[in-house]
């Protein structure tokens, strides 16, 4: 297995905890949590989302997704591309209201689907290419596909965790 594939793998996995966390919550389940302060399901799916569209979409050079086909409008905010919830406190996460789960299913679905082609025409020397040199070291491609899948993943599953705390 070449590298790539090794991170096709390990992505193909969040579509499905991504659509078992959220399928068939309504708008409120979505928004509930858990205690003051907490984080919603709906918020966490967006979240996890958000970064994975930012750090792509920032490594590919391209716009993100959010910022086209009224994303944000789902979601009752901006298409503003720097808004990923990152540092959000109480008052920001609520104002993050999406729709339904079906627009948490489809925006990360529309994400996905750009990650996977782009992770299907990497190569080896491709994940050593430095994409930021704020740190120290330097941010390979490599690095920072793996944080995202991490972010990804963890979100995700503090999503699932949150729908089995839901009330009744």
């Amino acid at each position: 297995m070449n590298p790539s594939e090794v991170l096709v793998e390990a992505f193909d996995r969040l579509p499905d905890l991504v659509r078992s966390a959220v399928e068939g919550l309504t708008p409120e389940q979505l928004r509930w949590a858990p205690a003051p302060g907490a984080n919603p399901i709906g918020w966490l799916v967006w979240h996890l989302t958000r970064i994975q569209d930012d750090h792509v979409a920032e490594v590919m050079e391209q716009e993100q997704v959010w910022v086209q086909n009224g994303w944000a409008a789902r979601f009752g905010l901006d298409p503003d591309p720097a808004n990923t919830g990152y540092g959000h406190n109480a008052t920001e996460v609520a104002a993050v209201r999406p729709e339904s789960a079906g627009a948490l299913i489809a925006y990360f679905q529309a994400v996905f689907s750009r990650t996977r082609t782009f992770l299907t025409g990497l190569t080896a020397a491709d994940l050593d290419r430095v994409v930021d040199e704020r740190w120290d070291p330097p941010v390979t491609l490599g690095v920072r596909l793996v944080s995202v899948l991490n972010d990804d993943s963890q979100h995700v599953g503090q999503a699932a965790y949150v729908r089995g705390l839901l009330p009744g």
